[in-house]
């Protein structure tokens, strides 16, 4: 296929974990990929371009999308993977707190999804991931952690609301709302603790939360979902 028709997914937050297995599911689907972080390493493969960059800034999201209109010519699939997790009594959390999650998990989704959009919107469709959490939902006196039920939460509620305002249009919107993940954000010692809060006894791998997304990718009818992989969480206590 001709570059122009190869599809293209810009995924943030890529450079370790979920991240890092959405690029490789992607690049499996045959698309190209652009994966950015902060400190994500060039890749050896022609189809992926990294970006390095703080999502926070606006910059790295024209940055992002730049270049991916410029080495791959479009840009099909947004996975806003990029996220920070601080769980801490409400009354702990510091400014700093408040503005570095604030700052990946909604100022970083809002720009770099403007951008990808305008383009979706151009190229007639697209489609848009963003990564949750169950905590949303079903809120555990165990977790303390306000901050992420408030930044997404939002990101939940903006999912559904660009699945309708752009329904007609091409563009699908959906999320996938985690529990919690056995990734390099969870410290080895805490993993005990962290399988016994999912009502199946253990933590998700990032490949369940990869085949969600891939799922969701491949399901054209599919719109405004918040698709849980959580084992278990969003339905109850065992």
């Amino acid at each position: 296929m001709s570059s122009q028709d190869q599809k293209v997914a810009v995924i943030t937050g890529a450079g370790q974990g979920i991240g890092a297995g959405l690029v490789e599911a992607y690049r499996k689907l045959a698309y190209a990929v652009v994966a950015t972080s902060r400190t994500i390493a060039p890749s050896n493969d022609a189809g992926v371009l990294t970006v390095q960059g703080d999502i926070v800034d606006p910059a790295t999201a024209e940055r992002v999308i730049a270049a991916a209109v410029e080495r791959f010519g479009r840009v099909d699939t947004l996975v806003n993977n990029a996220g920070i997790f601080v769980a801490k009594p409400f009354t702990d959390y510091t400014q700093g707190d408040y503005a570095a999650v604030t700052g990946v998990n909604l100022t970083g989704f809002f720009w770099i999804t403007q951008l990808a959009v305008e383009r979706m919107l151009a190229q007639g469709g697209g489609h848009i991931v963003n990564i949750t959490t169950s905590l949303v939902d079903n809120a555990d006196a165990r977790v303390p952690s306000v901050l992420a039920s408030l930044t997404k939460g939002g990101l939940q509620s903006a999912t559904k609301s660009l699945a309708i305002e752009y329904a007609t249009r091409g563009i699908r919107a959906n999320a996938v709302s985690p529990g919690t993940i056995r990734t390099p954000m969870h410290p080895e010692e805490t993993h005990e603790a962290l399988a016994a809060l999912q009502p199946v006894g253990r933590m998700g791998e990032p490949s369940d939360i990869v085949d969600a997304v891939i799922y969701l990718e491949n399901a054209p009818f599919v719109t405004g979902e918040i698709l849980h992989v959580d084992g278990g969480v969003s339905a109850g206590h065992s």
